[in-house]
């Protein structure tokens, strides 16, 4: 049941808005977007990157922001209790768990993940991986250390797991701290670190102009060129619309809940309007400035394009921790930067990871009463059973299945969800008037029709298309290797005794006495 005591609030409006931003501003931000810009047509990628920002992005933004702030006027800081007011109807509470769900399974891989970025920090600075020659040897390091193959580098995942173990307690002592003291705290520190460390290192690339003089077209300039150089042929192609459209969704986080949950700590008059442009103006320079200024134009200048294009399709944890590690190794004070590299993007890790916490955590202390110690405790032990089999299964498949169920279709999936309650089951002038509310400026008139027509219409034809394209091909575990599948399976079953006991959590929580 909702407890009496005062919730907690964001301590200033440079402190929410950071800890925002960096809830946004996640691995995809510096790894994603440059392999997605390379691949879909470089600078013409930009145009339906921009369109779905404007059409898609900033639309759920506010409405996240309006849901949120809402939802915490009665003490819900999370998407159930949040869905439950917006529409009075026994089945909305449990469409709110679908919120629950997808952050907690994304922070259970997520964190993991984030412990690479730590580990190769310092990797980095004692020159661990100095020496490997080629792109092939620096794969095999990084399996290697992930536990995907056993070799001279390492021979179990026991550095890996104790990087795991030190950010998952870092995590959870932020958010044991609590809002003000742990999350914003957190985010005045990371974020203007982050930024600094992202400025040293693109400036860097930027004055590292050819490398190698013998070759010539491996150029600084040529890599910008690669992945800004407009390919208009593409934007006939839908799967560049739908790539554009996917990207505003991992770098903006919206569709997990975790927006909602840092704005229902705000007061009933606070700004979300300009708070939210703000954010997403963070995010984008972070995205778009920044990531698109480092790993593909630095890995042209040493290796080529054609290279760079055949390391990226390895994806982009490949990029990042493959071909970076090999220039940071073959120029000067490389170690340093290879720091600095990995460093900001645990800040980013971490910042987005704390966010993925705090709805399960708003959850335990709105509707069963919890302290912050015993939510923290509770989340703490649940993700820290779940996240051996990320560890121990990883070769098999297994985070793969959680990243694209909870982690990529299910995040439209909720924002459709979500964006239909706000803006036809709540009612759009109704909506339209709490995200106004207390605003510093106005939403312009025109994202009225936007947020209420084309929004969710762009939502559901993603969805469907996603569907058809994606989920029944990955659903049915085409180009699957058969020895997976058991590993598959036991994901799936996984996710399945997650969202039933989160739905029976809710239905728990409002068969008690509600006040």
């Amino acid at each position: 049941m909702n407890n009496e005591k005062p919730r907690e609030q964001w301590g200033s409006r440079i402190g929410l808005i950071l800890a925002v931003a960096g809830n946004a501003i996640g691995l995809g931000n510096f790894l994603r977007f440059p392999v997605q810009a390379a691949q879909n047509g470089g600078g013409a990628f930009m145009i339906p990157y921009f369109v779905s920002f404007l059409l898609l992005g900033i639309p759920l933004m506010w409405m996240e922001w309006g849901i949120g702030r809402y939802g915490g006027k009665f003490k819900h800081g999370s998407a159930p209790g949040m869905f439950d007011v917006l529409w009075k109807n026994k089945i909305a509470k449990y469409i709110g768990a679908l919120g629950l769900f997808q952050s907690t399974v994304i922070l259970i891989y997520y964190t993991y993940i984030e412990s690479w970025t730590l580990g190769y920090s310092f990797f980095s600075i004692t020159k661990s991986y100095f020496g490997l020659e080629n792109f092939a040897e620096m794969k095999s390091f990084l399996y290697a250390y992930q536990g995907r193959l056993s070799n001279q580098y390492f021979t179990s995942v026991a550095t890996a797991y104790f990087f795991m173990l030190i950010t998952f307690s870092l995590n959870l002592w932020v958010l044991y701290k609590g809002i003000s003291k742990g999350i914003e705290k957190l985010a005045k520190i990371a974020m203007p670190a982050l930024f600094l460390f992202a400025v040293i290192i693109a400036i860097r690339v930027i004055t590292l102009g050819t490398p190698d003089p013998s070759h010539p077209e491996n150029s600084v300039s040529n890599g910008f060129g690669f992945i800004w150089n407009p390919d208009f042929t593409k934007l006939g192609d839908p799967k560049i619309w739908l790539a554009a459209a996917g990207q505003i969704f991992f770098t903006l986080s919206l569709g997990m809940g975790t927006i909602q949950a840092y704005a229902s700590y705000l007061k009933p008059k606070d700004d979300i309007v300009l708070s939210g442009l703000a954010t997403s103006a963070t995010n984008e320079f972070a995205e778009v400035i920044l990531g698109g200024s480092i790993a593909i134009p630095i890995a042209v200048a040493f290796f080529g394009i054609p290279t760079t294009m055949d390391m990226a399709k390895g994806g982009a944890f490949d990029l990042g921790f493959a071909s970076m590690p090999l220039v940071f190794e073959r120029i000067p004070f490389g170690e340093i930067f290879g720091f600095l590299w990995f460093i900001l993007l645990f800040f980013a890790g971490i910042t987005s990871s704390v966010a993925m916490g705090q709805p399960i955590i708003a959850f335990l202390e709105d509707e069963f009463g919890m302290d912050r110690k015993k939510a923290v405790t509770t989340l703490g032990v649940g993700v820290f059973i779940s996240i051996q089999f990320v560890v121990f299964f990883l070769q098999f498949g297994y985070l793969n299945e959680l990243d694209y169920w909870a982690g990529t279709f299910g995040l439209v999936v909720f924002a459709l969800a979500e964006s239909i309650l706000f803006m036809w089951v709540f009612g759009a002038e109704k909506a339209w008037k709490e995200m106004n509310e207390g605003g510093d400026i106005q939403i312009p008139k025109l994202f009225f029709y936007v947020m209420k027509y084309i929004t969710p219409t762009l939502l559901l034809i993603i969805m469907l298309w996603w569907f058809i394209n994606d989920a029944i091909p990955i659903l049915l575990l085409k180009n699957v290797d058969p020895s997976n599948h058991i590993y598959i399976w036991g994901a799936r079953i996984f996710m399945i005794l997650l969202f039933s006991i989160l739905c029976w959590m809710v239905k728990t929580a409002w068969s008690k006495e509600r006040k």
